[in-house]
């Protein structure tokens, strides 16, 4: 297997708000969801469609978690895992390819944000950081710029922002040719432990395993 990406946090006090757990594993492909996934997505979706959901106490905290450094996480700067309940609830739960729907459905399990990247673009490991003025990344294939300021953001070794909470790079996502996959998941410390975190990516390398055919699906590390 390739080199495992490594995980470290800036020495920012701000970023004492968030805990990540990063999951890597490699694919053979990424392909279309198996019927088990497919099935698995929608029945959640429908159950989530008739919920208020995430929970007001997720949903504050995680807003809380993107606030600590400036971001204001609101309308169209919504983490994900809000913007996936409401597809839920509006009947259009999306289906992109196995691994991003494992990433989807964990996030609708849990109402935590995840990060889905091609880790052959973190160069040697990747870093949790704080954005500041000025910096941002083009997130659609339209050419639309995000402005990351204040965002805590999963960098590059280099420090180049790649993903985060509420949309990922363009960069950054996966391709037709990506076989190496780290995975972000974030969360507040107010309602997650180190351990209960890593038992949430231990549940989203599990499902890279059973549904994408993945290999070395492993929680590698929390910070």
């Amino acid at each position: 297997m390739s080199t495992v990406p490594n995980l470290r946090k800036d020495e920012d006090p701000r970023l004492a708000s968030a805990l990540v757990c990063m999951v890597y594993a490699e694919a053979a492909s990424i392909g279309p969801s198996p019927e088990a996934l497919v099935a698995a997505s929608a029945d959640l979706a429908a159950r989530r469609a008739g919920e208020d959901f995430p929970p007001a106490a997720v949903k504050d905290a995680v807003r809380a978690m993107l606030r600590a450094g400036g971001y204001r996480p609101a309308g169209r700067q919504k983490p994900a895992s809000e913007y996936l309940a409401q597809a839920a609830r509006e009947g259009r739960f999306p289906a992109i390819n196995g691994p991003v729907d494992c990433n989807n459905l964990l996030s609708l399990e849990t109402g935590l944000p995840i990060s889905l990247l091609d880790a052959d673009e973190l160069g040697a490991g990747a870093v949790i950081r704080i954005c500041g003025p000025g910096e941002g990344y083009v997130f659609n294939a339209s050419g639309q710029e995000m402005d990351l300021s204040g965002l805590l953001c999963v960098c590059a070794a280099d420090g180049t922002p790649l993903g985060n909470p509420v949309k990922d790079s363009m960069r950054g996502k996966l391709k037709d040719g990506t076989r190496r996959l780290a995975g972000f998941i974030f969360a507040p410390p107010g309602l997650y432990s180190t351990a209960s975190l890593t038992a949430r990516g231990e549940r989203f390398a599990a499902l890279l395993r059973d549904h994408c055919g993945a290999v070395g699906a492993a929680v590698v590390a929390v910070v």
